[in-house]
């Protein structure tokens, strides 16, 4: 995966939300504010 550099729109891309459907970033493009968080799963 590449880099993102600081400063610079995000690429777009797709994930499932918990019911399934496919949300995808450019969706709240200038609608709304986006906050991601990456989990890591532990074992």
């Amino acid at each position: 995966m590449p880099k993102v550099a600081i400063q610079q729109p995000a690429p777009d891309f797709e994930l499932q939300d918990f019911r399934g459907r496919t949300i995808r970033l450019s969706d709240y493009k200038g609608q709304k504010h986006v906050f991601l968080v990456f989990n890591r799963g532990f074992r």
